[in-house]
């Protein structure tokens, strides 16, 4: 039914533009399309090239001539997810199922395979982290802590390098990114209500939260969702991943040392001499309506017993060599005795109703799909072929390397997802690793560091889309991120290198 137009009518091709000219819906146009068809004919081009490539395989050992049938199919189904990834909106977890169930189906994974890495003690590891996660959260001595440290600051360098060092701290206390970003968005609306006045540091501090949150996630095994996907392919392939307190060990340096470096940067682009030379007055009291309890004052019983668990979670797992309990089994005591009746402060129903089973649920997949990748020699076949300029004289290790942190530092812009981007280049990087004369664990690892840039736009990791939102409060723009990270991608990645080649030699981890 028409509206009837009281003032001057519209003109027809305005309805036409609506309506279509025969009064239905116009079909879409051209550039509706194009990202559609652009996407199909990579898929095409993508599956195509890799048809043509194994064309000729020959027997499943024979790698150097070619790749038997599982590897072709493994390599197919693979390149159809990173696809499906990359040019698609379909969820990451549900990309990944539908790889993995694709590979049972055709045989390349048994059923038992398939179904064995949701037991895997990574996944465990995890789930149990979040509902320790969840009790300290509830407790409220997340942020009363981070209020007392960032109360003692009188100047924005101070506070941005206050803030910088508690959330480095909240890697060993928060599983993912995401959670820690989620749990630092309350300290950042109470900062921006004091500031209101000073938007330039408010914009500052919004770039803040997540460039720390996002870098410093390397210094923890459980920083990220991808730090366990890299440990278990390196199970996989070479028979044993890195402990809780190796990644500790190689990973806290980088994340201090980048986590500041980017603080430091953050100041100088984003705010002026004058800015940085205001002095602050921070109290306390100014957290106190963001907060689930009171700030100022003795520690609450539950902030008192939350604080003892975790401290005594961070310590079983760093000692784990002196005691030999896996940290998985660590992490579901912690867990039972966070959410216990008597002395914990959340319920196990609410804490598991706050795990992000999405996540849980991609890790377990991406585990089988990364194990058929180096059990059916696809991995291995596919970085031969890629990196043939390379040689197995040690004189292509540190190209080798290089090329690695490049890759995996612009990865994001393919890829968000920072899981997938471990799961698409670390069986590759692994496999490749041993015939340029670089060790694996030492590349996966590099690898795994670079991919912890991913600030360039809001869409490149769930922390900077967050606090690029905040209603009620101006952040910043794209435009601001592309600024931030026309700096800060050449800086991580310089860091990277030089941790790989200068500092974890020194730490007992050789790239050779």
């Amino acid at each position: 039914m028409r509206t009837r137009w009281t003032t001057v009518p519209p003109r027809e091709e305005a309805l036409a533009a609506v309506d279509g000219p025969d009064g239905r819906p116009p079909r879409p146009g051209w550039s509706s399309l194009r990202p559609y068809v652009v996407a199909g004919l990579t898929m095409v081009l993508l599956v195509g090239g890799i048809v043509l490539l194994t064309g000729g395989a020959g027997g499943a050992g024979d790698r150097d001539a070619g790749l038997g049938r599982d590897g072709q199919v493994t390599l197919v189904v693979f390149a159809l997810a990173v696809w499906a990834w990359v040019f698609t909106s379909l969820d990451d977890t549900y990309v990944a199922l539908g790889a993995t169930v694709s590979l049972v189906l055709l045989g390349v994974l048994s059923t038992d395979e398939m179904f064995q890495t949701l037991g895997d003690d990574t996944v465990w590891l995890l789930l149990a982290a979040f509902v320790i996660a969840a009790g300290v959260t509830s407790s409220g001595l997340a942020t009363r802590a981070t209020a007392y440290v960032v109360s003692a600051a009188r100047s924005p360098r101070q506070l941005a390098h206050l803030l910088t060092a508690a959330l480095v701290v909240t890697t060993f206390a928060v599983p993912s990114t995401s959670g820690r970003a989620a749990l630092a968005l309350p300290v950042f609306l109470a900062l921006a209500a004091v500031f209101a006045d000073r938007p330039r540091l408010v914009k500052a501090l919004a770039l803040l939260f997540p460039t720390v949150i996002l870098l410093s996630a390397v210094g923890s095994l459980l920083g990220a969702g991808a730090h366990l996907v890299t440990s278990e392919i390196l199970r996989t392939a070479v028979g044993e991943g890195i402990s809780f307190v190796d990644w500790v060990l190689l990973g806290l340096p980088l994340a201090v040392v980048s986590s500041h470096l980017a603080a430091e940067l953050v100041l100088r682009l984003f705010t002026d001499a004058e800015e940085r030379r205001r002095s602050l007055v921070l109290a306390p009291a100014d957290f106190e309506a963001q907060a689930p309890g009171p700030v100022t004052g003795p520690l609450s019983v539950a902030e008192s017993r939350a604080a003892l668990l975790l401290a005594a979670v961070v310590v079983l797992w760093c000692s784990e060599p002196l005691h030999g309990v896996d940290p998985a089994v660590v992490a579901l005591v912690g867990a039972l005795v966070a959410a216990s009746p008597r002395y914990g402060s959340v319920s196990l129903s609410k804490a598991l109703k706050a795990a992000p089973w999405s996540l849980l649920l991609f890790l377990a997949a991406t585990l089988a799909l990364g194990s058929a990748l180096t059990s059916s020699g696809a991995a291995e076949w596919f970085a031969r072929r890629v990196f043939s300029g390379f040689t197995d004289s040690g004189a292509a290790a540190v190209p080798f390397l290089l090329v690695v942190i490049v890759v995996s530092t612009l990865m994001h812009l393919l890829v968000q997802s920072r899981s997938a981007r471990s799961s698409v280049l670390v069986p590759i990087v692994v496999a490749l690793a041993p015939t340029v004369g670089v060790d694996p664990v030492a590349a996966a690892f590099a690898s795994t560091a670079a991919a912890g840039f991913c600030h360039t736009l809001p869409s490149s990791a769930k922390p900077v889309a967050l606090f690029a939102r905040v209603e009620g409060t101006v952040t910043y723009r794209p435009p601001d991120l592309l600024r931030l990270s026309l700096f800060l991608a050449p800086l991580s990645a310089g860091l990277v290198a030089a941790f790989t080649f200068v500092v974890w030699p020194l730490l007992g981890q050789p790239y050779r």
